[in-house]
C-alpha cells in the first residue's frame, strides 16, 4: 500500500528530520513570544492537524488548542474563493491570544477571512503560524503570517497533512504532486 501512495510522488522536498527541525524551531520562537500568555492555537482543518499536533509539542508554555474547519478548495487544486465555516470555534477567544495555525499560505486570501471573522471576536491577539508559504512569482499572499516555517515553491505538494482530495496527508514527508496524478 504504502509503495502505491508513493507512485505519485514527482520528487521529495521536505524529509522528516527537515520538518522536525522546523517545527522545532517554531515552538521554540513562539514559546519565547508567548511566555505567560497561555496561548490558544487554533488549527484550520483539515489541513493542519498534523502540523498543529507537533507545534503544541515543541511548545513549552502552557496553551490550549481549537479548531476550525474552512473550505475553499472542494476537490480542486485551485481555490474556489468562497470560503464556507464547516466547524467553528468551541472556545470564546475573546481577551485570548490566539496563534492560527495553517499548512500552507498560497493567495492568503481564505486566511485573511478567518482573520478578520476572528478579529470580530475581539482576541486580545492573533497571529499566524504558517509551516509553508508557497513561492508563487510576482504575487504575494494577503497576509504576511507571524511565523514561518518554510518556503516551497509554486508546485503542487502533499503529505505531512497536505493532501489531494483527501489523499497523501500521511506521508511522513512533504513531496511534489506528479502533474498525471490531478490533471
Amino acid at each position: 500500500m504504502g509503495l502505491l501512495l508513493h507512485e505519485g510522488i514527482e520528487s521529495v522536498i521536505l524529509s522528516e528530520e527537515d520538518i522536525r527541525n522546523i517545527v522545532c524551531r517554531m515552538g521554540a520562537q513562539i514559546s519565547d513570544d508567548y511566555a505567560d500568555k497561555n496561548p490558544l492555537f487554533v488549527a484550520v482543518l483539515r489541513g493542519a492537524f498534523v502540523f498543529t499536533a507537533d507545534l503544541l509539542r515543541a511548545v513549552t508554555v502552557p496553551c490550549s488548542v481549537d479548531f476550525m474547519a474552512v473550505s475553499s478548495y472542494g476537490d480542486g487544486v485551485k481555490s474556489s474563493g468562497v470560503v464556507r465555516i464547516v466547524k467553528d470555534l468551541d472556545t470564546k477567544i475573546e481577551g485570548r491570544h490566539v496563534i492560527i495555525a495553517e499548512d500552507i499560505l498560497d493567495s492568503g486570501l481564505t486566511l485573511s477571512y478567518l482573520i478578520d471573522l476572528l478579529s470580530a471576536r475581539r482576541p486580545a491577539s492573533i497571529a499566524v503560524a504558517a509551516f509553508a508559504v508557497k513561492d508563487i512569482p510576482g504575487k504575494k499572499p494577503a497576509i504576511k503570517p507571524d511565523y514561518v516555517g518554510t518556503h516551497v515553491p509554486n508546485e503542487f505538494i502533499v503529505g505531512y497533512g497536505l493532501d489531494y482530495a483527501e489523499e497523501y496527508r500521511n506521508l511522513p514527508f512533504v513531496g511534489i504532486l506528479k502533474p498525471e496524478v490531478y490533471s
